[in-house]
């Protein structure tokens, strides 16, 4: 079940704290910008940690080029009326400066290509925290990876050289070159999110709620045949159906489900009573058996 009551206030103070404390203990902090219901969440809770003034840091996104455009504009309509600066870094960039390498072929995606941009952006800008959506429910890589999770100079990061984390003591001491990737909503579920957007009356892109779009079939999953920055064999038809879409990540490797939920409550009710993880649509973690984690080694999110 979704946090109720004491439980989900307990939540939401934890993440505001959370926030505070990167404000009080880094130079130059960022949040990490998707577009996606857990980074919009982040922004709510840091409007609300920082009220009245302003949220004291920018947003930045790394943009794959590939992001479904409900995303991107939705995004931008965002940082205006709150009146939030946003950096973009793109990766069509990174592949033009022969950086990283375009994938080819029937699962090519630019997902692991945005770690070069991303280290690159925090490099430029000098940033020496991130903060970011990620949950540990989503995936066991993220699961073990702690609130406050220090990167080297090199963007990596070591699971099995992390610092306790004791009664709530976050600890922001890093050396020359290192950086804090920071997760406020860590101990959060999928359904805790949904919850608390319901509860704040969030809004979120349309792409989250059920919609007819056309798509087709593969591996059991269903793709956008909206563009074509999702790869599509000759046999592999077109066709129109209702779907959503649990996450948002790049159109090449996030696929959508069957539904019917075309409101904020229909959807909390449908996750209750789904038995797959969100991440169960994305193609991307499903390269190896620790393909989240080699990428999280790495630089990633």
């Amino acid at each position: 079940m979704g946090a109720t009551g004491d439980v989900a206030n307990a939540l939401e103070n934890e993440a505001i704290y959370i926030i505070r404390e990167v404000a009080a203990q880094f130079e130059k902090p960022v949040l990490l910008f998707s577009g996606g219901k857990d980074s919009i969440t982040l922004v709510r809770l840091a409007q609300k940690a920082f009220w009245p003034a302003k949220i004291p840091f920018p947003l930045m996104h790394i943009d794959t080029g590939h992001n479904f455009p409900e995303t991107i504009e939705f995004r931008d309509r965002l940082v205006e009326e709150l009146g939030l600066e946003l950096i973009v870094r793109n990766v069509q960039d990174s592949i033009d400066q022969g950086k990283v390498k375009e994938e080819t072929g029937k699962y090519a995606s630019r997902n692991m290509l945005q770690t070069t941009t991303l280290l690159d952006a925090i490099e430029e800008f000098k940033f020496d925290a991130c903060i970011g959506g990620a949950r540990r429910d989503e995936e066991k890589a993220r699961a073990k990876e702690r609130i406050f999770s220090v990167r080297d100079d090199f963007g990596q990061w070591d699971e099995k050289n992390q610092r306790p984390e004791l009664f709530d003591m976050l600890n922001g001491q890093i050396e020359l070159g290192q950086n804090v990737r920071v997760f406020p909503i860590s101990n959060w579920t999928e359904l805790d999110v949904w919850s608390y957007i319901e509860r704040e009356q969030i809004e979120i892109p349309s792409i989250y709620f059920a919609h007819q779009r056309k798509i087709f079939l593969r591996d059991g999953l269903i793709w956008s045949a909206e563009d074509d920055v999702v790869f599509r064999a000759e046999d592999e038809v077109v066709e129109e159906r209702t779907v959503r879409f649990r996450t948002v990540g790049d159109m090449s490797c996030t696929a959508a489900v069957e539904s019917n939920a075309d409101t904020i409550a229909k959807v909390v009710a449908e996750i209750r009573e789904s038995s797959i993880s969100e991440r169960g649509a994305r193609i991307d973690d499903k390269r190896s058996e620790a393909a989240m984690e080699k990428r999280k080694q790495q630089g990633y999110f």
